[in-house]
């Protein structure tokens, strides 16, 4: 059993190979005794090393191929542990890896004394010949340099038997702490979990109860004031906004349920129809994209993608079958943890233009369902039958939690949040769509929390390549910075309780799986009835602008699992929550905020408004904080005036102040009367949304000659950033920028 990494074969137990082909060529000299004694020692602490970081237990019969032999980094803080088989393991803590990989050079022989430092401090050393400190003069040193303590550890210490070990202390890294590190099952821990899950299955359903009973106590006087009208034969809904136009688009379904029981004159009808749809009458209404997809002419195909660290996750193509041929099974399965490897050419025939390729990012506890529960109106569908190559992706775990090795019990399946959503799921999920339909970038479309995995994944401390691949970054009510909704009492109660109690409440696995149960036991118009209100009393969401004949069907697309780790970032004490922002402390913030109203002196008044500029952009200049270097895509951002959950305001401020030097914005729009959801659910969405996302997809697309021209955007430009403008810096200000960076 063995496999190739680096050009070598690794065998299923490397270090006994390593050392038993040492100790063979060893003769009578004592050097060389002084080295299989050195190796066998190296042989052992890396077989320990490996043992503590494996799948399994060395009591099991498959230990030595789900062995850790190699910690590979996708990042410099993001290692995924290497097995002999060739699977992944989710993240470890940085000293843990790099002290696998330490051990594994000194077996390959490479003469090295390697000191691991955290800030100023050496924490550890490592020589490859191990018979005192003279001997090591004269070999290589390298150093390791770990991020400085923060607030506390930094860098958690691994585990051996316990899971108290190896929780994170409570301070940790202000904006992402240190995910705790549980090793391979055991007696004591897999105790320990199970304790965790029967806190949190009590517990957590107790805290649904609670928001349950809430919502229903809190929509008690609009369910009178309906059922006053109704008494008195008035129309309650006749007072909304789109009454007349829910009416007609009612009418219109109706028309289309009946006239597909007629199914032998429906045929010669659709036969005439652009989309001719394959699927009709009465919507059950079903948990199915392909289902809804096929009710307006259109059919999607499912593609699994491995991530970086061996999640499994679903990708969901939306195609015309009368211009597109369904993959088979085979074609359509993971293809391996490796991300951005080359393209299928499928872009050899000059004579047929393809459609652009567009992916599509969901938000928090949803799933991409969400574009594809309006019908003809559903942003996936619209846009696909404008002429786009429609992708929908959605992240790890979502309705079926999957892993190349770990099972739903372990905790190692929920040791995640959302910066492995922006670290590994996304560019899983990129490198498929380039692969699939050949192109050198594609387009990015998110909601919600789909654009907090962006502009984290965007930012030059995590995968500021990603921005390479992208033409456009199209945020539809972008999650940056928290609104007034985080004060509500119920997200309060969560902020204030304590890491570990929040875990003995939530648990260390899949947050209030009981969600999910519910989703399968209930009937669909119950269940999205109950799934309104719990979410509108929970986020201040109405359907105001929604059409509500098709609010149940919305919600059959949502929850789905999540990790108590994930929610922790979003609600607890530690991060976004505490700072209100993703990306920037709230001490940073407040520091911003203090700079953006210095006001001049009354002497450099009198200096003059130029000379005072000068001297305020010396004491700080522009981009000094920035999160973005050169490799962001142009951005556009959709904003809603009433949204009480994020402040898209406040990431605009930001690029139009100047903070983000590299960020191009190609379009921006405020829409004062939407609410959070409005951007993909209200009815006149095309004509506030959807229209300007076509056009911005298309003039920011980099391959104009070889795609059709979309629907609509016939007379649409090409976009070419201008050499200043919002978000960028003049030469002066570039060069300040970059000054004032080089010294940090």
């Amino acid at each position: 059993m063995g496999d190739s990494l680096d050009g070598g074969t690794v065998s299923a137990s490397p270090a006994a190979t390593a050392a038993h082909g040492k100790q063979s060529d060893a003769g009578q000299h004592p050097d060389a005794r002084i080295s299989d004694t050195a190796t066998a020692q190296n042989a052992a602490d890396f077989s320990e090393q490996a043992e503590k970081l494996a799948h399994e237990r060395p009591s099991t019969e498959s230990h030595l191929s789900s062995a850790a032999i190699e910690a590979q980094f996708v990042t410099p803080h993001d290692p995924v542990l290497v097995t002999a088989d060739g699977s992944r393991l989710p993240g470890v803590p940085l000293r843990e890896a790099h002290r696998l990989n330490i051990l594994r050079e000194e077996l390959q022989g490479r003469p090295e004394s390697v000191e691991i430092k955290e800030g100023g401090e050496t924490k550890e050393k490592i020589s490859n010949v191990r018979v005192g400190a003279d001997d090591v003069q004269g070999q290589q040193r390298k150093v390791i340099h770990l991020p400085p303590k923060q607030k506390g550890s930094a860098i958690q210490q691994a585990t051996d038997n316990t899971l108290q070990q190896a929780m994170p202390p409570s301070h940790t890294n202000p904006l992402f702490p240190p995910l705790p590190l549980y090793g391979p099952s055991s007696v004591p821990r897999d105790l320990q979990c199970l304790l965790f899950r029967i806190s949190s299955s009590i517990l957590g359903l107790a805290f649904l109860g609670a928001i349950v009973i809430g919502s229903l106590i809190t929509s008690i006087p609009t369910s009178s004031k309906r059922i006053f009208y109704r008494l008195t034969f008035r129309n309650l809904d006749t007072k909304r906004i789109f009454y007349e136009e829910e009416k007609r688009r009612a009418e219109l379904r109706k028309e289309r349920e009946q006239a597909w029981k007629r199914r032998s004159t429906v045929d010669a009808e659709n036969a005439a129809e652009e989309f001719p749809p394959t699927e009709g009458g009465k919507d059950p209404i079903v948990c199915d994209v392909g289902y809804y997809a096929r009710r307006v002419g259109l059919d999607v195909e499912e593609f699994e993608v491995q991530t970086e660290d061996g999640f499994i996750i679903d990708l969901w193509h939306v195609y015309d079958p009368k211009e597109y041929t369904r993959l088979s099974p085979e074609e359509r399965e993971q293809r391996g943890p490796r991300v951005f490897q080359s393209s299928r050419d499928r872009l050899r025939n000059p004579a047929e233009k393809l459609k652009f390729p567009v992916l599509l990012i969901h938000g928090l506890l949803q799933s991409a369902g969400a574009y594809c529960s309006n019908d003809d109106e559903s942003l996936a569908f619209w846009l696909c039958k404008s002429g786009y190559d429609v992708w929908l992706g959605n992240n790890r775990c979502g309705f079926r939690p999957r892993h190349v090795l770990l099972k739903y019990n372990d905790p190692r399946m929920w040791c995640w949040n959302i910066r492995q959503f922006g670290v590994f799921d996304l560019p899983a999920l990129i490198s498929r769509v380039l692969l699939e339909t050949g192109f050198e970038k594609i387009g990015l479309i998110c909601h919600s929390q789909g654009t907090t995995q962006t502009l984290v994944a965007l930012a030059k401390e995590q995968r500021p390549d990603l921005g390479d691949k992208l033409t456009v970054f199209c945020a539809l009510a972008p999650a940056a910075y928290a609104g007034p909704l985080i004060g509500k009492m119920y997200f309060k109660f969560m902020r204030i309780i304590s890491p570990a109690f929040f875990r003995i409440m939530f648990g260390i696995h899949a947050f209030i799986p009981f969600m999910m149960s519910m989703h399968a036991m209930l009937e669909p118009h119950l269940y999205g009835w109950l799934g309104y209100k719990v979410f509108s009393f929970l986020f201040d969401w109405t359907d105001t602008r929604w059409d509500r004949g098709l609010r149940d069907r919305m919600f059959q697309f949502s929850p789905v699992y999540v990790s108590a780790e994930s929610m922790r970032w979003w609600l607890g004490r530690e991060c976004f929550a505490r700072h209100k922002c993703i990306l920037s402390t709230k001490e940073t913030m407040r520091e911003e905020e203090r700079i953006d109203s210095d006001l001049p002196t009354s002497d450099e008044e009198e200096e003059g408004g130029e000379k005072w500029t000068s001297r305020r952009r010396s004491r700080h200049p522009p981009g000094a904080s920035a999160w973005y270097n050169e490799q962001v895509p142009p951005f556009a951002l959709w904003v809603c005036g009433k949204d009480d959950l994020v402040d898209g305001r406040k990431l605009l401020k930001r690029f139009e102040s100047g903070r983000e030097p590299h960020v191009r914005v190609c379009h921006s729009k405020v829409i004062e009367e939407y609410e959070h959801l409005d951007v993909i659910w209200a009815i006149d969405a095309e004509e506030q949304v959807f229209r300007e996302v076509r056009e911005v997809l298309w003039k920011t697309c980099h391959a104009r000659d070889q795609c059709r021209v979309p629907k609509g955007c016939e007379n649409v430009a090409a976009w070419k950033p201008e050499s200043t403008g919002q978000g960028q810096l003049d030469d002066e200000e570039a060069e300040s920028s970059s000054s004032s960076q080089s010294g940090r």
